[in-house]
């Protein structure tokens, strides 16, 4: 201790991630919006490039987003505490589904609407917002109506994808392009059925026989969410754990324990 200044270390890569990813402060705050702006700039990307012509489309923008979730994918295994565990989650297949679709075109230009799984992200938005005290109070009144939209949507995209690469190539399909492919899905899926694109082969009655079913139950519980408001907030009980309550709580139900949630007041 003779007056010697001690030099800070700098920190190592991993505990450089595991602060940006998950720590406090003005930098891990700044990293995560702009990978939420990132995240939704990508969607709205991969919304519209199937309707993009070949001629006007550009390949370079490809490989960077998919360099960029590639490198975000990297990070978030290299500090998962348990790297099976994170190779488990949904989220996690659906973004080296989206990699994959992004640095081999030829072999999944068909496929390329499976990029739209990437709005699964959106997720890590809604944990970002609360954690951040962001519109916390909007996002817990409408979490339900949220997901089950975003749910829809990455149905319609999955299921014109497989129509489209099942079709589009058949002799007397009438699959021309994405667009073709989207109308089929969005005409079986309320059930319209105009008749004016039709699909030919086996495939052809079993994939609308999926987006029928499957299709309409998932339309349905959004139409209930959106005509049926809930009067229920995920609040943790700290003693048995129960997250749903009734908004206007002030124990749990299930244990009797003491609840403290947020609001602003309700109208009698």
């Amino acid at each position: 201790m003779s007056g010697a200044v001690s030099e800070k270390k700098p920190l190592g890569l991993r505990r450089t991630l595991v602060w940006l990813y998950e720590g406090v402060g003005k930098w891990p705050l700044r990293f995560r919006w702009a990978m939420l702006i990132f995240d939704v700039l990508t969607i709205s990307y991969f919304l519209v490039s199937p309707f993009i012509p070949k001629e006007g489309y550009h390949y370079w923008l490809d490989y960077v987003i998919g360099a960029v979730i590639a490198l975000d994918l990297l990070a978030r295994f290299y500090i998962a505490p348990t790297k099976r565990r994170f190779l488990q989650r949904y989220m996690n297949i659906a973004d080296i589904i989206v990699v994959f679709t992004m640095f081999a075109p030829l072999i999944s230009q068909n496929y390329a609407f499976l990029r739209i799984i990437r709005a699964l992200r959106i997720a890590r938005a809604f944990t970002f917002l609360r954690d951040n005290n962001l519109l916390s109070s909007y996002l817990n009144l409408n979490r339900v109506v949220i997901e089950r939209a975003i749910n829809v949507v990455v149905f319609l995209f999955i299921m014109s994808a497989l129509v489209y690469a099942d079709q589009v190539n058949r002799p007397g399909s009438d699959v021309k392009n994405y667009l073709d492919a989207f109308y089929f899905t969005v005409t079986s899926l309320t059930t319209t059925g105009y008749g004016d694109v039709t699909l030919v082969g086996w495939t052809g009655r079993v994939l609308p026989i999926i987006i029928m079913l499957l299709g309409v139950t998932l339309f349905l519980r959004l139409l209930r969410a959106l005509v049926t408001p809930t009067d229920k907030v995920e609040v943790e009980c700290t003693n048995c754990g129960l997250m749903r309550h009734d908004r206007d709580s002030v124990h749990c139900k299930h244990c009797g324990e003491v609840i403290y949630i947020e609001n602003e007041g309700f109208d009698p």
